[in-house]
Protein backbone atom coordinates (compact mmCIF):
# COMPACT_ATOMS: atom_id res chain seq x y z
CA UNK A 1 0.00 0.00 0.00
CA UNK A 2 1.04 3.63 -0.43
CA UNK A 3 2.60 5.27 2.61
CA UNK A 4 -0.03 7.39 4.39
CA UNK A 5 0.79 9.88 7.13
CA UNK A 6 -0.91 12.89 8.71
CA UNK A 7 0.16 15.19 5.87
CA UNK A 8 -1.44 13.00 3.18
CA UNK A 9 -4.41 14.28 1.21
CA UNK A 10 -5.60 10.91 -0.16
CA UNK A 11 -4.89 7.21 0.16
CA UNK A 12 -3.52 7.31 -3.37
CA UNK A 13 -4.95 3.91 -4.32
CA UNK A 14 -8.50 3.15 -5.47
CA UNK A 15 -8.14 -0.48 -4.37
CA UNK A 16 -7.21 0.70 -0.91
CA UNK A 17 -10.23 3.00 -0.77
CA UNK A 18 -12.50 0.12 -1.77
CA UNK A 19 -10.89 -2.27 0.72
CA UNK A 20 -11.37 0.27 3.50
CA UNK A 21 -15.04 0.85 2.62
CA UNK A 22 -15.69 -2.88 2.55
CA UNK A 23 -13.93 -3.39 5.87
CA UNK A 24 -15.83 -0.55 7.57
CA UNK A 25 -19.14 -1.83 6.23
CA UNK A 26 -18.29 -5.28 7.60
CA UNK A 27 -17.39 -3.90 11.04
CA UNK A 28 -20.75 -2.16 11.17
CA UNK A 29 -22.79 -5.11 9.91
CA UNK A 30 -21.21 -8.02 11.76
CA UNK A 31 -21.83 -8.73 15.46
CA UNK A 32 -19.19 -6.98 17.52
CA UNK A 33 -17.04 -9.30 19.65
CA UNK A 34 -16.82 -8.68 23.39
CA UNK A 35 -13.13 -8.30 24.14
CA UNK A 36 -11.87 -10.30 27.10
CA UNK A 37 -9.29 -9.22 29.62
CA UNK A 38 -5.88 -10.70 28.84
CA UNK A 39 -4.05 -11.75 32.01
CA UNK A 40 -0.98 -13.92 31.99
CA UNK A 41 -1.94 -15.35 28.60
CA UNK A 42 -5.50 -16.23 29.70
CA UNK A 43 -8.73 -14.59 28.49
CA UNK A 44 -11.10 -13.66 31.32
CA UNK A 45 -14.71 -12.47 31.33
CA UNK A 46 -16.72 -10.61 33.97
CA UNK A 47 -20.35 -9.81 34.69
CA UNK A 48 -20.19 -6.27 33.26
CA UNK A 49 -19.35 -4.93 29.82
CA UNK A 50 -18.59 -1.57 28.25
CA UNK A 51 -20.04 -0.93 24.80
CA UNK A 52 -19.03 1.40 22.01
CA UNK A 53 -21.78 2.59 19.71
CA UNK A 54 -20.76 3.90 16.29
CA UNK A 55 -20.95 7.73 16.56
CA UNK A 56 -22.26 7.80 12.98
CA UNK A 57 -24.69 4.87 12.99
CA UNK A 58 -26.08 5.39 16.46
CA UNK A 59 -27.77 2.01 16.83
CA UNK A 60 -24.74 -0.07 15.84
CA UNK A 61 -22.42 -1.53 18.44
CA UNK A 62 -18.92 -1.62 17.00
CA UNK A 63 -16.93 -2.43 20.11
CA UNK A 64 -17.37 -3.98 23.54
CA UNK A 65 -15.30 -5.44 26.37
CA UNK A 66 -15.72 -7.19 29.69
CA UNK A 67 -14.95 -4.79 32.55
CA UNK A 68 -12.06 -5.97 34.68
CA UNK A 69 -12.83 -6.53 38.36
CA UNK A 70 -10.44 -5.23 41.05
CA UNK A 71 -9.22 -8.80 41.44
CA UNK A 72 -8.46 -9.00 37.71
CA UNK A 73 -6.47 -5.77 37.86
CA UNK A 74 -4.39 -7.18 40.71
CA UNK A 75 -3.94 -10.45 38.81
CA UNK A 76 -2.80 -8.60 35.68
CA UNK A 77 -0.20 -6.66 37.65
CA UNK A 78 0.96 -9.88 39.31
CA UNK A 79 1.25 -11.58 35.91
CA UNK A 80 3.29 -8.69 34.53
CA UNK A 81 5.56 -8.66 37.57
CA UNK A 82 5.97 -12.41 37.32
CA UNK A 83 7.12 -12.11 33.70
CA UNK A 84 9.37 -9.10 34.29
CA UNK A 85 12.64 -10.82 35.22
CA UNK A 86 12.70 -13.18 32.26
CA UNK A 87 11.72 -10.37 29.86
CA UNK A 88 14.38 -7.91 31.04
CA UNK A 89 17.02 -10.68 30.88
CA UNK A 90 16.05 -11.50 27.30
CA UNK A 91 18.75 -9.93 25.09
CA UNK A 92 17.40 -6.81 23.46
CA UNK A 93 18.18 -8.18 20.00
CA UNK A 94 15.75 -11.04 20.71
CA UNK A 95 13.15 -8.66 22.11
CA UNK A 96 13.42 -6.59 18.93
CA UNK A 97 12.90 -9.66 16.75
CA UNK A 98 9.63 -10.34 18.55
CA UNK A 99 8.49 -6.73 18.39
CA UNK A 100 9.27 -6.51 14.69
CA UNK A 101 7.28 -9.70 14.14
CA UNK A 102 4.39 -7.94 15.87
CA UNK A 103 4.92 -4.98 13.54
CA UNK A 104 4.58 -7.31 10.56
CA UNK A 105 1.39 -8.72 12.07
CA UNK A 106 -0.06 -5.22 12.31
CA UNK A 107 0.88 -4.51 8.70
CA UNK A 108 -0.99 -7.59 7.51
CA UNK A 109 -4.18 -6.31 9.19
CA UNK A 110 -3.78 -2.62 8.45
CA UNK A 111 -7.06 -2.15 6.58
CA UNK A 112 -9.09 -4.01 9.21
CA UNK A 113 -7.46 -1.99 11.99
CA UNK A 114 -8.15 1.30 10.19
CA UNK A 115 -11.80 0.33 9.72
CA UNK A 116 -12.25 -0.49 13.42
CA UNK A 117 -10.63 2.80 14.39
CA UNK A 118 -13.06 4.67 12.11
CA UNK A 119 -16.06 2.77 13.44
CA UNK A 120 -15.23 3.52 17.08
CA UNK A 121 -13.96 7.10 16.75
CA UNK A 122 -15.60 8.52 13.62
CA UNK A 123 -12.18 9.13 12.02
CA UNK A 124 -11.95 9.59 8.28
CA UNK A 125 -10.08 7.01 6.22
CA UNK A 126 -7.04 9.29 5.95
CA UNK A 127 -6.83 9.79 9.71
CA UNK A 128 -7.44 6.08 10.41
CA UNK A 129 -4.95 4.79 7.85
CA UNK A 130 -2.40 7.36 8.96
CA UNK A 131 -2.76 6.18 12.54
CA UNK A 132 -2.42 2.52 11.60
CA UNK A 133 0.65 3.32 9.50
CA UNK A 134 2.17 5.24 12.41
CA UNK A 135 2.10 2.03 14.47
CA UNK A 136 4.52 0.42 12.03
CA UNK A 137 6.95 3.32 12.14
CA UNK A 138 6.61 3.64 15.92
CA UNK A 139 7.71 0.07 16.62
CA UNK A 140 10.58 0.26 14.13
CA UNK A 141 11.74 3.62 15.47
CA UNK A 142 11.99 2.43 19.07
CA UNK A 143 13.66 -0.86 18.14
CA UNK A 144 16.21 1.09 16.11
CA UNK A 145 16.78 3.61 18.88
CA UNK A 146 17.61 0.84 21.33
CA UNK A 147 20.05 -0.67 18.85
CA UNK A 148 21.71 2.65 17.97
CA UNK A 149 22.27 3.29 21.68
CA UNK A 150 23.75 -0.19 22.25
CA UNK A 151 21.03 -1.06 24.73
CA UNK A 152 21.85 2.14 26.65
CA UNK A 153 25.08 0.72 28.09
CA UNK A 154 28.30 2.74 28.07
CA UNK A 155 31.75 2.09 29.47
CA UNK A 156 33.12 4.88 31.61
CA UNK A 157 36.71 5.55 32.63
CA UNK A 158 38.23 2.26 33.72
CA UNK A 159 41.56 0.91 34.91
CA UNK A 160 43.29 -2.42 34.52
CA UNK A 161 41.77 -3.43 37.83
CA UNK A 162 38.31 -1.89 37.57
CA UNK A 163 35.81 -1.74 34.73
CA UNK A 164 33.08 0.89 35.07
CA UNK A 165 29.80 0.59 33.22
CA UNK A 166 26.90 3.04 33.18
CA UNK A 167 23.66 1.31 32.22
CA UNK A 168 20.00 2.12 32.00
CA UNK A 169 17.83 -0.73 33.28
CA UNK A 170 14.04 -1.19 33.07
CA UNK A 171 11.91 -0.21 36.05
CA UNK A 172 9.98 -3.48 35.81
CA UNK A 173 6.24 -3.19 35.07
CA UNK A 174 4.45 -0.23 33.49
CA UNK A 175 0.77 0.64 33.54
CA UNK A 176 -0.21 2.00 30.12
CA UNK A 177 -3.41 4.06 30.14
CA UNK A 178 -4.47 4.83 26.57
CA UNK A 179 -6.71 7.55 25.09
CA UNK A 180 -9.64 7.29 22.67
CA UNK A 181 -8.39 9.68 20.01
CA UNK A 182 -5.41 7.57 18.84
CA UNK A 183 -6.42 4.16 20.20
CA UNK A 184 -3.81 2.21 18.26
CA UNK A 185 -0.94 4.65 17.63
CA UNK A 186 -0.68 6.02 21.14
CA UNK A 187 -1.38 2.64 22.69
CA UNK A 188 1.49 1.14 20.72
CA UNK A 189 3.70 4.19 21.24
CA UNK A 190 3.59 3.82 25.01
CA UNK A 191 3.55 0.00 24.99
CA UNK A 192 6.38 -0.49 22.53
CA UNK A 193 8.61 2.00 24.35
CA UNK A 194 8.02 0.13 27.60
CA UNK A 195 8.56 -3.27 25.97
CA UNK A 196 11.66 -2.47 23.94
CA UNK A 197 13.36 -1.17 27.10
CA UNK A 198 12.64 -4.45 28.89
CA UNK A 199 9.53 -3.60 30.90
CA UNK A 200 6.35 -5.65 31.02
CA UNK A 201 2.99 -3.96 30.53
CA UNK A 202 -0.56 -3.81 31.85
CA UNK A 203 -2.66 -1.89 29.32
CA UNK A 204 -5.97 -0.20 30.02
CA UNK A 205 -7.64 0.91 26.77
CA UNK A 206 -10.13 3.75 26.70
CA UNK A 207 -13.67 2.52 27.33
CA UNK A 208 -14.62 4.49 24.19
CA UNK A 209 -12.33 2.41 21.96
CA UNK A 210 -12.04 -1.07 23.50
CA UNK A 211 -11.91 -2.96 20.23
CA UNK A 212 -9.25 -0.81 18.53
CA UNK A 213 -6.78 -1.03 21.37
CA UNK A 214 -7.54 -4.72 22.04
CA UNK A 215 -6.80 -5.84 18.49
CA UNK A 216 -3.45 -4.08 18.47
CA UNK A 217 -2.51 -5.35 21.93
CA UNK A 218 -3.48 -8.89 20.96
CA UNK A 219 -1.24 -8.80 17.88
CA UNK A 220 1.71 -7.72 20.00
CA UNK A 221 0.97 -10.13 22.85
CA UNK A 222 0.82 -13.06 20.43
CA UNK A 223 4.51 -12.58 19.60
CA UNK A 224 5.73 -12.22 23.19
CA UNK A 225 5.90 -14.57 26.20
CA UNK A 226 2.73 -14.86 28.28
CA UNK A 227 2.44 -12.16 30.93
CA UNK A 228 4.63 -9.62 29.16
CA UNK A 229 1.52 -7.85 27.78
CA UNK A 230 -1.72 -7.86 29.78
CA UNK A 231 -4.94 -5.97 29.08
CA UNK A 232 -7.67 -4.86 31.49
CA UNK A 233 -10.78 -3.12 30.20
CA UNK A 234 -13.12 -0.60 31.75
CA UNK A 235 -13.59 3.02 32.63
CA UNK A 236 -12.07 5.44 35.10
CA UNK A 237 -12.37 3.12 38.10
CA UNK A 238 -10.28 0.45 36.39
CA UNK A 239 -7.69 3.07 35.49
CA UNK A 240 -7.55 4.29 39.10
CA UNK A 241 -7.16 0.75 40.40
CA UNK A 242 -4.34 0.08 37.94
CA UNK A 243 -2.52 3.31 38.78
CA UNK A 244 -2.85 2.61 42.51
CA UNK A 245 -1.54 -0.93 42.08
CA UNK A 246 1.99 -2.26 42.46
CA UNK A 247 3.29 -1.07 39.09
CA UNK A 248 6.72 0.49 38.77
CA UNK A 249 5.72 3.27 36.40
CA UNK A 250 2.81 4.76 34.47
CA UNK A 251 2.57 5.89 30.84
CA UNK A 252 -0.52 8.00 30.15
CA UNK A 253 -2.04 10.13 27.42
CA UNK A 254 -5.12 12.19 28.22
CA UNK A 255 -6.35 15.24 30.08
CA UNK A 256 -4.11 17.39 32.27
CA UNK A 257 -6.47 16.91 35.21
CA UNK A 258 -6.14 13.13 35.14
CA UNK A 259 -2.47 13.13 34.19
CA UNK A 260 -1.38 15.28 37.12
CA UNK A 261 -3.54 13.23 39.46
CA UNK A 262 -1.60 10.18 38.29
CA UNK A 263 1.68 12.05 38.72
CA UNK A 264 0.79 12.69 42.36
CA UNK A 265 -0.40 9.14 43.08
CA UNK A 266 2.26 7.27 45.06
CA UNK A 267 2.61 3.54 44.68
CA UNK A 268 1.56 1.14 47.43
CA UNK A 269 5.15 1.01 48.62
CA UNK A 270 5.03 4.74 49.30
CA UNK A 271 7.54 6.25 46.89
CA UNK A 272 7.16 8.24 43.71
CA UNK A 273 7.16 6.34 40.44
CA UNK A 274 7.92 7.66 36.95
CA UNK A 275 4.82 9.01 35.24
CA UNK A 276 5.32 9.69 31.54
CA UNK A 277 2.26 11.74 30.72
CA UNK A 278 1.29 13.72 27.61
CA UNK A 279 -1.67 15.90 28.46
CA UNK A 280 -2.95 18.04 25.66
CA UNK A 281 -2.58 21.68 24.77
CA UNK A 282 -4.09 25.04 23.93
CA UNK A 283 -1.91 25.35 20.87
CA UNK A 284 -1.38 28.67 19.08
CA UNK A 285 -0.56 29.53 15.50
CA UNK A 286 1.05 32.96 15.26
CA UNK A 287 0.45 34.79 11.99
CA UNK A 288 2.74 37.78 11.47
CA UNK A 289 2.07 40.75 9.22
CA UNK A 290 4.52 39.38 6.64
CA UNK A 291 3.00 35.87 6.53
CA UNK A 292 1.89 33.95 3.45
CA UNK A 293 -1.79 34.02 4.40
CA UNK A 294 -2.80 31.21 2.07
CA UNK A 295 -0.22 28.88 3.63
CA UNK A 296 -1.28 30.03 7.09
CA UNK A 297 -4.97 29.46 6.45
CA UNK A 298 -4.31 26.02 4.96
CA UNK A 299 -2.07 24.93 7.82
CA UNK A 300 -4.38 26.28 10.51
CA UNK A 301 -7.54 24.68 9.14
CA UNK A 302 -5.80 21.33 8.70
CA UNK A 303 -4.54 21.45 12.27
CA UNK A 304 -7.66 22.81 13.89
CA UNK A 305 -10.27 20.51 12.39
CA UNK A 306 -8.62 17.18 11.65
CA UNK A 307 -10.36 14.50 13.75
CA UNK A 308 -12.89 17.21 14.62
CA UNK A 309 -10.30 18.97 16.78
CA UNK A 310 -9.89 15.95 19.05
CA UNK A 311 -6.09 15.95 18.92
CA UNK A 312 -3.76 17.01 21.71
CA UNK A 313 -1.81 19.07 19.17
CA UNK A 314 -4.78 20.58 17.33
CA UNK A 315 -4.53 24.30 16.65
CA UNK A 316 -6.86 25.98 19.16
CA UNK A 317 -5.90 29.66 18.83
CA UNK A 318 -4.86 31.92 15.98
CA UNK A 319 -2.84 34.89 17.19
CA UNK A 320 -2.71 37.27 14.23
CA UNK A 321 -1.33 40.72 13.58
CA UNK A 322 -4.28 43.09 13.34
CA UNK A 323 -3.07 44.48 10.02
CA UNK A 324 -3.78 41.17 8.23
CA UNK A 325 -6.48 39.76 10.51
CA UNK A 326 -9.52 40.51 8.32
CA UNK A 327 -7.92 38.91 5.27
CA UNK A 328 -6.81 35.84 7.24
CA UNK A 329 -10.22 35.37 8.86
CA UNK A 330 -11.85 35.47 5.44
CA UNK A 331 -9.47 32.78 4.18
CA UNK A 332 -10.00 30.63 7.28
CA UNK A 333 -13.76 30.90 6.86
CA UNK A 334 -13.58 29.96 3.19
CA UNK A 335 -11.44 26.88 3.83
CA UNK A 336 -13.39 25.74 6.88
CA UNK A 337 -16.67 25.94 4.98
CA UNK A 338 -15.23 23.76 2.22
CA UNK A 339 -14.74 20.88 4.66
CA UNK A 340 -17.31 18.10 4.40
CA UNK A 341 -18.70 16.76 7.68
CA UNK A 342 -20.15 13.28 7.42
CA UNK A 343 -19.72 9.52 7.49
CA UNK A 344 -16.10 8.24 7.21
CA UNK A 345 -17.27 5.59 4.73
CA UNK A 346 -17.88 8.40 2.22
CA UNK A 347 -14.71 9.26 0.33
CA UNK A 348 -15.38 12.99 0.35
CA UNK A 349 -15.74 13.30 4.14
CA UNK A 350 -13.15 15.53 5.82
CA UNK A 351 -14.30 15.15 9.40
CA UNK A 352 -16.76 12.99 11.29
CA UNK A 353 -18.71 13.47 14.51
CA UNK A 354 -17.16 14.21 17.88
CA UNK A 355 -16.68 11.17 20.05
CA UNK A 356 -19.51 11.55 22.58
CA UNK A 357 -22.14 13.74 24.22
CA UNK A 358 -19.64 15.22 26.70
CA UNK A 359 -17.49 16.81 24.02
CA UNK A 360 -20.59 17.81 22.06
CA UNK A 361 -21.83 19.67 25.14
CA UNK A 362 -18.52 21.57 25.27
CA UNK A 363 -19.01 22.67 21.67
CA UNK A 364 -22.57 23.78 22.35
CA UNK A 365 -21.38 25.79 25.35
CA UNK A 366 -18.51 27.32 23.36
CA UNK A 367 -20.89 28.42 20.61
CA UNK A 368 -23.18 30.02 23.19
CA UNK A 369 -20.24 31.84 24.79
CA UNK A 370 -18.95 32.87 21.38
CA UNK A 371 -22.28 34.44 20.50
CA UNK A 372 -22.48 36.17 23.88
CA UNK A 373 -18.93 37.47 24.19
CA UNK A 374 -17.62 37.59 20.63
CA UNK A 375 -18.58 36.73 17.07
CA UNK A 376 -19.18 33.33 15.44
CA UNK A 377 -17.45 33.56 12.07
CA UNK A 378 -18.74 30.20 10.90
CA UNK A 379 -19.79 26.76 12.09
CA UNK A 380 -22.20 25.09 14.46
CA UNK A 381 -24.19 21.96 15.16
CA UNK A 382 -25.56 20.26 12.07
CA UNK A 383 -29.23 19.35 11.73
CA UNK A 384 -28.78 15.58 11.72
CA UNK A 385 -28.83 12.79 14.24
CA UNK A 386 -25.59 12.49 16.18
CA UNK A 387 -22.91 14.91 17.36
CA UNK A 388 -21.89 16.47 14.04
CA UNK A 389 -20.50 20.02 13.94
CA UNK A 390 -19.37 22.20 11.09
CA UNK A 391 -15.98 23.69 12.06
CA UNK A 392 -16.45 26.60 14.45
CA UNK A 393 -14.38 29.79 14.25
CA UNK A 394 -14.87 32.49 16.91
CA UNK A 395 -13.33 35.98 16.96
CA UNK A 396 -13.52 39.26 18.89
CA UNK A 397 -13.46 37.64 22.33
CA UNK A 398 -12.20 39.75 25.26
CA UNK A 399 -8.53 39.33 26.13
CA UNK A 400 -8.00 36.31 28.35
CA UNK A 401 -11.45 34.84 27.64
CA UNK A 402 -11.85 31.24 28.80
CA UNK A 403 -12.30 30.00 25.24
CA UNK A 404 -8.75 31.21 24.54
CA UNK A 405 -7.35 29.60 27.67
CA UNK A 406 -9.13 26.27 28.29
CA UNK A 407 -8.71 23.15 26.15
CA UNK A 408 -12.04 22.12 24.62
CA UNK A 409 -10.71 19.16 22.61
CA UNK A 410 -13.26 19.98 19.93
CA UNK A 411 -13.59 21.58 16.45
CA UNK A 412 -13.48 25.12 17.83
CA UNK A 413 -10.88 27.72 16.81
CA UNK A 414 -10.51 31.21 18.29
CA UNK A 415 -8.91 34.18 16.53
CA UNK A 416 -7.07 36.78 18.62
CA UNK A 417 -5.88 40.07 17.10
CA UNK A 418 -2.69 41.70 18.38
CA UNK A 419 -0.46 44.64 17.49
CA UNK A 420 3.02 43.45 16.63
CA UNK A 421 5.07 40.30 17.04
CA UNK A 422 6.04 40.87 20.68
CA UNK A 423 2.36 41.06 21.59
CA UNK A 424 1.73 37.88 19.60
CA UNK A 425 4.43 36.03 21.55
CA UNK A 426 3.03 37.24 24.86
CA UNK A 427 -0.46 36.06 23.97
CA UNK A 428 0.79 32.72 22.63
CA UNK A 429 2.53 32.03 25.96
CA UNK A 430 -0.33 33.27 28.15
CA UNK A 431 -1.72 29.78 28.83
CA UNK A 432 -0.82 26.97 31.21
CA UNK A 433 -0.28 24.48 28.37
CA UNK A 434 2.79 24.10 26.18
CA UNK A 435 2.46 21.22 23.73
CA UNK A 436 2.67 22.49 20.14
CA UNK A 437 2.81 25.84 18.38
CA UNK A 438 3.31 27.27 14.93
CA UNK A 439 4.38 30.51 13.31
CA UNK A 440 3.87 32.00 9.85
CA UNK A 441 6.30 34.79 9.01
CA UNK A 442 8.68 35.74 6.20
CA UNK A 443 10.93 37.62 8.63
CA UNK A 444 13.81 35.42 9.79
CA UNK A 445 14.27 37.34 13.04
CA UNK A 446 10.61 36.73 13.96
CA UNK A 447 10.90 33.01 13.28
CA UNK A 448 14.05 32.88 15.39
CA UNK A 449 12.31 34.82 18.18
CA UNK A 450 9.45 32.33 18.04
CA UNK A 451 11.80 29.36 18.44
CA UNK A 452 13.69 31.10 21.23
CA UNK A 453 10.75 32.36 23.29
CA UNK A 454 7.76 30.10 22.73
CA UNK A 455 6.87 27.94 25.75
CA UNK A 456 6.03 24.72 23.95
CA UNK A 457 7.79 21.54 22.88
CA UNK A 458 6.61 20.75 19.32
CA UNK A 459 7.22 23.65 16.98
CA UNK A 460 6.57 24.34 13.31
CA UNK A 461 7.27 27.35 11.09
CA UNK A 462 5.45 28.20 7.85
CA UNK A 463 3.95 24.70 7.62
CA UNK A 464 0.92 24.53 5.33
CA UNK A 465 0.64 20.77 5.92
CA UNK A 466 -0.31 21.49 9.53
CA UNK A 467 0.33 24.59 11.60
CA UNK A 468 0.65 22.69 14.90
CA UNK A 469 0.04 19.03 14.01
CA UNK A 470 1.58 16.12 12.14
CA UNK A 471 4.31 14.73 14.42
CA UNK A 472 5.70 11.42 13.17
CA UNK A 473 8.06 8.81 14.69
CA UNK A 474 11.68 9.64 14.04
CA UNK A 475 10.77 12.97 12.45
CA UNK A 476 9.34 15.08 15.28
CA UNK A 477 9.41 14.52 19.04
CA UNK A 478 6.07 14.93 20.80
CA UNK A 479 7.22 16.73 23.92
CA UNK A 480 4.98 18.85 26.13
CA UNK A 481 6.00 21.72 28.43
CA UNK A 482 4.12 23.19 31.39
CA UNK A 483 0.81 21.36 31.98
CA UNK A 484 1.23 19.46 28.71
CA UNK A 485 3.96 17.06 29.82
CA UNK A 486 5.27 15.54 33.03
CA UNK A 487 8.79 14.51 32.05
CA UNK A 488 10.24 17.22 29.80
CA UNK A 489 10.75 14.56 27.12
CA UNK A 490 8.35 13.28 24.48
CA UNK A 491 7.44 10.25 22.46
CA UNK A 492 8.45 9.68 18.82
CA UNK A 493 11.88 11.19 19.26
CA UNK A 494 15.35 10.57 20.67
CA UNK A 495 14.87 10.93 24.43
CA UNK A 496 11.67 9.02 25.23
CA UNK A 497 13.07 5.54 25.87
CA UNK A 498 15.31 6.54 28.83
CA UNK A 499 12.15 7.57 30.70
CA UNK A 500 11.23 3.89 30.96
CA UNK A 501 14.58 3.05 32.56
CA UNK A 502 16.66 4.10 35.54
CA UNK A 503 20.37 4.60 35.74
CA UNK A 504 22.74 2.14 37.38
CA UNK A 505 26.50 2.35 37.58
CA UNK A 506 28.53 -0.86 37.86
CA UNK A 507 32.13 -0.99 39.03
CA UNK A 508 33.40 -4.47 38.19
CA UNK A 509 36.57 -5.85 39.72
CA UNK A 510 37.85 -9.12 38.34
CA UNK A 511 37.91 -11.86 41.00
CA UNK A 512 40.80 -13.65 39.28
Amino acid sequence: MAKVNYASTSLGDEKLDLAYEEALAAVRSEPSPIEKNLIGGERLESDAIVERIDPVELKTRVGAAYVATPEMVEAAIAAARGAAKAWRKTPYAERNVMLRAARDGVERQLTQIAAIVSAETGKTRLEAYGEAQEVLDMIEHYCTQFEVNNGFQAQQKSTEREKNLDVLVPYGTFAVIAPFNFPVALTVGMMSAALVTGNTVVLKPSDKTPRSSAIIADIIAAELPAGVVNTVHGGAEVGKALAAGDVDGIAFTGSAQVGWQLFNTPGPRGYQRPVLAEMGGQNPAIVAASADLDAAAEGIVRSAFGLSGQKCSACRRVVVDASVADELVAKLKERAEQLVVGDPIDGGTNLGPVIDDAIAARVDEAIALGKKDGNIVTGGRLDREGNFFAPVIIENLPQGHQLTRDELFAPVLTVIRVDGFDAAMAEANAVDYGLSAGVFSKVDDEVEQFYDEIEAGVLYSNRADGATTGAWPGVQSFCGWKLSGSSGKGGLGLHYLPGFMREQNRTIVSAA
